[in-house]
Parts: C-alpha cells; sequence; structure tokens
C-alpha cells in the first residue's frame, strides 16, 4: 500500500466520526498534515468516457491550477453538486484553472454527467482515487502549476449529510483557487467532504515512488518549517536547499525524535481520529518517516523538474496594507546575552470611534531575538504599574493579540470581528531572549478594520486564581485550579491559549456543564513556556449558560526543572518570568 493511500484509508476512516449528530455531517476543517497537503500529487493515468487518454502530470502543464473533482452518478450529493462544479468549471475557464472528473463507483453510468466539460475518468478500480487519497465522492483537490496539493475537502457547505441550504455560507473552493490564483496560501487548506464514503481498502495502489528532495522533502519543509526558517525567519537556521537539511541533520533528526518540532503541545488524538485542532502541525508519521528514509538514503535531490513552486513571503504585511499601525514608543536596545525581563509599552490609539479589528500582524524589527509579544487593550486611564500584576479580564484590562515565531497574524472569518473601542490604549508585553548579538528591536502592530459592527463579536476572557497561586519551595508537581464564575449566556468556543511562566509543566481545560458532568476540552501534558500557541478549534464547542470552565495548571519549583531561577523560592502571581501564572485563556463569541 503506498503511503498516499495509507493516508487515504485512514481519513476514510476517521470521517464517520466526525459529526456530533450521526444524521448530519457538515465540512469539518482539517489539519493540512492529515490531509496529505502540499504533497506532489501523483501523475496518475487513464482513459476518459470519450475514449481519450488522460494523464495528470501532461494535463496540468501550463495549468494555473487544477481541480480534480470526485464524483458519481448514483449518489445524491455528488448529483446536487455536478451544477456548482459546471458553473465553477466556467466561471474559471479564463483564468488558467482546469477540471477533471473523476468517477470511482464501478457501477455508475457515467454518461449521465452531462454538464461538465472537462475529461471524465471511470474509475472503476478504484485506483486512481486510492492514489489521490480520495475519501468521498464529492471531494475536490486543488493542485497547483506544480502539481502541489493546494487544498482537499468540500465544494462548499451548501449541501451535506442530512441537510440542504439554499446558498452556500462558506465557498471553500473558490476561496481556495482564489488565493492559488493570487499566489498565496488558502485561509483554509483541508476540510473533511460530506458524501458517500469511498471505501478503496482492495484497489490497487501505485508502487510507492522513493522520496528525493524535489519530489518530497522541499515541499514538506515549505508546509512545515520555512515561516521560521527560513533567510530573514525567526529560526536560527534556514532550511531552504539541500545543504541546509544535510548541514542540520543532526538537529533536525533530534527534534523529530523528541516531536518538539514543529512546536506543539496538546495531547494526540485517540487513532483514527481527526485532531481536534485545524492549526496542528504536527508531521503525519508517513511525513516522518519519509523524512528519515531520504536521510538514509544519502540525501538525493532527484529531478529538478519535480520542484515546488517556490513560496512566496510578504515583504510588507501579510494582512495587506494596515489601516492603522501602532509600534513602541522607541527602540528597545537589547544586550548580547543574559536575560531580559518582560518590557511594557503603552500605546495610545487615539481612537474616537470604537474600532471593529478582523486582521492584525505583530512585525518586530529583529525576530531572531523576539520570544513572544501579548498586546492588551487598557481602556481605563489608570496608571501601567496597577495593570501589569493582574489576570486579564480585570476591569479595564483585555486581551487582543498575541505574536510567537510562526504565528505573526490573524485574520478572522467574514462576519467576525473584535472591538477596540475609543480612547483605548495598547498596552505591548514583550518577551525577548538575546542570541549572542546586541540588536535593537522596534515591534509595530498592524491593524485591519471591518467597515462596520460585526455578525459575532469575538472576545476572549481566562480563567486565573491570582490570589491562590502559591507554590512551594521544591514542589515539583504544584497542582493550582482556576474556576470561573458560571457563565450568564451561551459561549462559543473557538481557541484555547493556556500562558504559565517557565515553572509551568502542564495543563487542561474542563467544562463544568450545569448537570455537572464534566467535559475535557483540552490537555496539554508537556506544557513549553518557549511557544504561546492559540490552539484553534476545528469545531467550535458551546459552553450553555451555566457551565463553568476550569483550568488547572501544574508547575515544576524543583531543582529538576533547568529553566527554574531559584527551586528554593516560594512562587506567588508576577508579570515576570520568574513569578508565576496560571492563565486559561479562552477565544469565544455569543449567539
Amino acid at each position: 500500500m503506498s503511503r498516499l493511500s495509507s493516508l487515504a484509508l485512514v481519513l476514510g476512516l476517521a470521517s464517520a466520526a466526525v459529526a456530533a449528530d450521526p444524521l448530519t455531517e457538515t465540512p469539518r476543517p482539517l489539519a493540512p498534515n492529515e490531509a496529505g497537503i502540499s504533497r506532489l500529487a501523483p501523475a496518475v493515468t487513464g482513459t476518459t468516457v470519450a475514449g481519450k487518454p488522460f494523464d495528470l502530470a501532461d494535463f496540468s502543464k501550463g495549468k494555473k491550477a487544477v481541480v480534480v473533482a470526485v464524483t458519481s452518478t448514483s449518489c445524491p450529493l455528488s448529483k446536487k453538486y455536478l451544477p456548482t462544479l459546471a458553473k465553477l468549471e466556467k466561471d474559471f475557464a479564463g483564468k488558467g484553472v482546469s477540471f477533471a472528473f473523476v468517477n470511482p463507483v464501478a457501477t455508475d453510468k457515467p454518461a449521465a454527467a452531462g454538464t461538465v466539460s472537462g475529461p471524465y475518468l471511470h474509475d472503476k478500480t478504484g485506483s486512481i482515487c486510492k492514489a489521490l487519497g480520495a475519501t468521498s465522492t464529492t471531494e475536490v483537490i486543488v493542485l497547483d502549476a506544480k502539481r502541489t496539493v493546494i487544498y482537499r475537502g468540500a465544494i462548499d457547505d451548501q449541501y451535506g449529510l442530512g441537510y440542504a441550504k439554499a446558498a452556500p455560507t462558506a465557498n471553500y473552493l473558490t476561496n481556495a483557487l482564489g488565493a492559488v490564483l493570487a499566489g498565496k496560501v488558502p485561509d483554509l487548506r483541508a476540510t473533511t467532504a460530506p458524501g458517500c464514503a469511498l471505501d478503496l481498502s482492495t484497489a490497487k495502489a501505485l508502487p510507492a515512488v522513493k522520496p528525493t528532495y524535489h519530489n518530497r522533502i522541499s515541499r514538506m519543509v515549505q508546509q512545515n518549517c520555512q515561516d521560521c526558517h527560513r533567510a530573514g525567519g525567526a529560526g536560527p537556521f534556514a532550511m531552504e536547499s539541500v545543504a541546509d537539511l544535510v548541514a542540520h541533520k543532526g538537529m533536525i533528526k533530534k527534534v523529530l525524535a523528541k516531536g518538539t518540532m514543529p512546536p506543539w503541545f496538546a495531547a494526540k488524538p485517540e487513532k483514527g481520529a481527526h485532531s481536534p485542532f485545524k492549526n496542528d502541525p504536527r508531521l503525519a508519521d508517513a511525513d516522518t518517516a519519509d523524512l528519515l528514509a531520504w536521510y538514509d538514503a544519502g540525501a538525493p535531490e532527484g529531478d529538478k523538474t519535480d520542484a515546488p513552486l517556490p513560496r512566496a513571503y510578504p515583504k510588507e504585511w501579510a494582512i495587506g496594507k494596515p489601516d492603522a499601525v501602532f509600534e513602541l514608543p522607541k527602540p528597545v536596545p537589547l544586550p548580547a546575552t543574559g536575560v531580559v525581563p518582560y518590557h511594557n509599552y503603552v500605546v495610545e490609539t487615539k481612537f474616537t470611534e470604537d474600532k471593529w479589528l478582523k486582521a492584525y500582524e505583530i512585525q518586530p524589527s529583529e525576530p531572531a531575538v523576539v520570544h513572544h509579544v501579548l498586546v492588551f487593550l487598557l481602556t481605563r486611564p489608570k496608571p501601567i504599574f496597577e495593570f501589569l500584576d493582574r489576570p486579564m479580564g480585570a476591569e479595564g484590562l483585555s486581551f487582543l493579540a498575541a505574536y510567537v515565531p510562526g504565528n505573526t497574524h490573524q485574520t478572522l472569518p467574514t462576519g467576525f470581528a473584535a472591538r477596540v473601542p475609543k480612547g483605548s490604549r495598547l498596552l505591548f508585553q514583550l518577551h525577548y531572549t538575546p542570541n549572542g548579538t546586541a540588536v535593537k528591536d522596534r515591534t509595530k502592530m498592524g491593524m485591519v478594520f471591518a467597515d462596520g459592527p460585526p455578525t459575532h463579536e469575538v472576545k476572549v476572557s481566562a480563567a486565573a486564581s491570582p490570589r491562590e497561586l502559591v507554590i512551594p519551595p521544591g514542589d515539583d508537581n504544584a497542582k493550582i485550579v482556576a474556576t470561573m464564575p458560571k457563565l450568564k449566556e451561551a459561549r462559543i468556543v473557538t481557541g484555547l491559549s493556556p500562558h504559565m511562566h517557565v515553572r509551568g509543566k502542564a495543563c487542561r481545560y474542563e467544562a463544568i456543564l450545569p448537570d455537572q458532568s464534566v467535559k475535557l476540552l483540552m490537555e496539554v501534558p508537556a506544557y513549553d513556556f518557549n511557544w504561546q500557541l492559540q490552539y484553534k478549534l476545528a469545531e467550535p464547542i458551546t459552553l450553555p449558560a451555566g457551565t463553568r470552565l476550569r483550568f488547572t495548571a501544574w508547575f515544576d519549583n524543583s531543582d529538576k526543572n533547568p529553566a527554574n531561577p531559584d527551586p528554593t523560592k516560594t512562587v506567588r502571581w508576577g508579570p515576570q518570568t520568574f513569578d508565576e501564572m496560571n492563565l486559561g485563556y479562552y477565544v469565544y463569541y455569543t449567539k
């Protein structure tokens, strides 16, 4: 069985358990590495129903993008989506996008397909769909000009199992094609595709292709590493060539073995289940195996014609031209060595009216030494020192944005925005890590605003217990619990962001529901202060009114913790890294 077909089998087995309601299934975001995103699509071949030979490699030449649409003339959802595909085929025909259609149902009558004009293949053995990793009869796969998988999943959300809408509210395929044509990465790169599930376990697999740099490894590092590991990036070294990867082979193999790269610390999902987080960057087992096999084979470069398109990184702002930019009042001088305490700066917005933030980006001028940045809104005219040791959510203080290498900006979905009140101030809290060279940093933040109030206001709150946070000297497993009061209204949670300092060891989010049952939201078995991550839920979680959110944190204040500043000290709540915090941030909106 090829690696692609193994991926298809895993996804097919897991797809049945996606929806909470077994009678209804809507598209669900997937982590890109779960869906084979960024891989080179195999050069499948076949014969169209018109009797013409088809070769995906030849068909892709000269195209800006290719859509391979899995379809069926006996699946009700496929039949509903055929007019949509025909319209999209016509809409994009003059833009360098071509469509091909593959029907893997042996007993279908493909002549009934009718309205599409692209090549239509009746894949009676299922071998083409198996090679492409297809899982259902409504799935589409978007390839760029170099046959790299850019998007995989649903066409839109108009139809699914057990429901139909008058019109779609999310146009996944259209958005993905727009991003490809603009030379950008789609905001959403993979979803499930509710349709008639495929079982291709007995289909013949293509022979496994040995990984080379150009056909496999280059795409893997583009997808998973180069946001940081590139010239001018925040990573300590570049990963942009065979020479780069060979020179750093020892360290790359070590972090793969330990699971510390790409950085992600939430507990792994059960075997066969999808990750609950759409931004989960963990490598699939097949990816790790391919990289190690490539090293063992002597790191072959392969055929340059298999190379992906070069990744383009914005020279200015990834979010587009900001409507407003705020920067630190002055450059911050940083030493070459040593430990730098948190820096806090207040910047006036001077807004005379409320603003609705739909996108932000934080840009350090010296990213190599910026560990993370937190930006808060100050909405009451108090001195800064009165805010620094408060938990998030205290009166006049609210969380707005965060920066960590590899996660520098965020654009909210259509209809969502965060309110920035008139007259508010921005509190920049920066954590620096010297890297051997004295520099000066002047971090700035760009904002893009919506035209008016959104359908849903995005808010951030947190469970915290600053008074109860007392960690005895030498305690290697101190447990601190923070429980919020009962919610007065239902809240729909979209993301979780735990925050502790260098003694932080592990944490857990739980919801105590009105019937007193407990629902586990997230477990972080090995917290790492070096990465202030937001875990974005693939499916929002509704916490009904009367729910209490509980955040439990464990701390290691012993001499077994090498990051511990002083194991002989009783540690309490405070803003510096030698103090501690137990903040269970969560992002939510209300109906």
